[in-house]
């Protein structure tokens, strides 16, 4: 579509999108995706987190994800997992405030989906499911 037609159509545009399916758009040389959550959260349905969890000497567990350089430790395994699901919020507002340097980042840019998928979620309970815990091996 061009963007000149959604512009013109937007209530009819939306409608679409939500109801009928994604509308790729294009401006100029640039083009854009429009689609509703639902869609988005099948796309995003795979970017979950492994996360290993490590029993410590001083009888703390320690949880790090394999995903991310992120690493949490805690008295117990909830608080660490408690931990971590707020430092990968933090994370993902902090990509996106910085949006273009994270993305345009080799090391960062595989990180987007999973930065999309955090943002999406309806709550701290939803992200931290997200996360999948499997004993790690020392």
């Amino acid at each position: 579509m061009k963007a000149t037609d959604v512009r013109k159509h937007w209530s009819q545009f939306n409608d679409d999108v939500v109801h009928a399916g994604p509308r790729f758009v294009q401006r100029n040389r640039d083009e854009w995706v429009a689609l509703n959550t639902d869609h988005l959260e099948v796309i995003l349905e795979p970017f979950t987190f492994n996360a290993e969890t490590f029993l410590e000497d001083d009888g703390s567990v320690t949880v790090s994800l394999r995903e991310f350089d992120l690493v949490e430790n805690g008295e117990t395994e909830e608080t660490a997992l408690d931990l971590l699901t707020d430092e990968l919020l933090e994370y993902a507002e902090d990509y996106m405030d910085n949006f273009n340097m994270y993305f345009n980042s080799p090391n960062r840019q595989s990180h987007f989906p999973y930065i999309m998928n955090i943002l999406s979620q309806d709550n701290k309970e939803s992200l931290r499911s997200l996360i999948r815990c499997q004993p790690g091996k020392r």
